[in-house]
């Protein structure tokens, strides 16, 4: 897929990958194939490979096709979540008794899928804090058949050197998933420094106006994709022809809403940063972040996300969410709109008496479009006692 395209620049696939016009009456957006079954030309006579849209469907398509140049893969799924992506991949290339590698800040609901879903199957996990490669190489078993790798991670922005853990992994016979939700392709390309497989939340950035629910793999071999196909045949959770068309539509404005979602954080995060009232900012643009400069290395900025610590605690880092107006009170990111949330009694309750909690006094910013001047006013007024 992503082959025939690879000498175009991400702002022009992104625009124009899987998007052919309609050869029927040359529209020049993917219509949606809102249909179940397709006319066959004779038995086993398929128009263009179609028969069922679970297996298939040419809104889906123009998606997968989309995903995987921007990736730089050789195969992208779409499904109905991030986490049927990621129950799909688990399933695909697991086996009782395997062992996976988790980061020690995961997203709760990854977490979740392998504490309370997957280790009843009889996978087994460990968790390790990825930005150390050392820690990773040492939390290896001779069964450890994947390493599950966020960078940036969800919610306290760690950063993972991924060509480093990529090498630790074909070292130890295990595959390199890296989730790139937070960064998107137009920012980090993990294919590109190794990765076997990319997992996203397409409800996030690619979507990016809060509209759709989605999640994607891809593949960086032909033979892991149609290892994964077949699994997202099989268990049928695939994305449907709208979500397929407005995922579509919200990628072709990813680069520029990317540039827009870096420029802003980066603002907020300086303001933070000098605000009395805040102890702790994590932005990996800080040149005082542990994973700044391979942050700096591996992607093209750093992202539209901000988390920080309030002093006083948990109360008062509710409070400050309480008080936000322009800031929404709200679980999810990525989109235009600016939100903010808890994540210890929001998206990251399921990890709490884990290894994986997180501070209590932590505040998680998912930083929009809007003007800079408005969005600082509001962090400021809510950070007022």
């Amino acid at each position: 897929m992503s082959h025939q395209h690879s000498s175009q620049h991400l702002e022009t696939l992104a625009i124009h990958a899987g998007n052919t016009a309609d050869p029927l009456t040359g529209a020049v957006v993917p219509p949606i194939y809102q249909v179940s079954t397709y006319k066959q030309d004779g038995v086993g006579g398929l128009r263009g490979g179609y028969e069922y849209s679970r297996s298939a469907n040419p809104t889906r398509t123009a998606l997968e096709e989309n995903l995987a140049a921007l990736e730089g893969g050789r195969r992208g799924l779409a499904f109905a979540s991030g986490l049927a992506a990621e129950d799909c991949l688990l399933r695909a290339l697991l086996a009782p008794g395997d062992h996976v590698v988790i980061p020690n800040d995961a997203y709760g609901g990854t977490f979740r899928l392998f504490a309370k879903v997957v280790a009843r199957w009889g996978v087994e996990w460990s968790v390790a804090d990825t930005s150390d490669p050392a820690a990773v190489r040492a939390a290896l078993t001779p069964r450890t058949r994947l390493i599950w790798v966020e960078t940036p991670s969800n919610p306290l922005l760690g950063i993972t050197d991924i060509a480093a853990i990529a090498e630790i992994a074909r070292a130890g016979g295990a595959r390199l998933v890296v989730d790139n939700t937070f960064a998107t392709p137009y920012l980090q390309q993990p294919i590109a420094l190794g990765a076997d497989v990319v997992v996203h939340s397409l409800t996030k950035y690619m979507g990016g106006h809060s509209d759709v629910v989605g999640g994607a793999l891809i593949a960086a071999d032909a033979e892991t994709g149609e290892e994964l196909a077949y699994h997202q045949n099989a268990m049928g959770a695939v994305a449907g022809p709208f979500d397929s068309w407005l995922v579509l539509r919200g990628i072709k404005t990813l680069p520029v809403r990317m540039d827009r979602h870096s420029e802003n954080a980066g603002r907020v995060a300086e303001m933070l940063s000098r605000h009395p009232r805040v102890t702790r900012v994590l932005y990996p643009g800080l040149p005082d972040h542990p994973g700044h400069e391979i942050a700096a290395k591996q992607m093209k900025s750093f992202g539209g996300m901000v988390s920080f610590l309030v002093e006083g605690g948990e109360e008062a880092a509710v409070a400050v969410c309480d008080r936000a107006k322009l800031f929404t009170l709200g679980e999810s990111l990525g989109g235009v709109e600016s939100l903010i949330e808890h994540p210890g009694r929001m998206t990251h309750a399921s990890v709490v008496g884990s290894a994986l909690e997180v501070p209590a006094a932590l505040v998680r910013l998912s930083v929009g479009i809007e003007a800079i001047e408005d969005l600082l006013a509001d962090l400021q007024q809510a950070l007022t006692v």
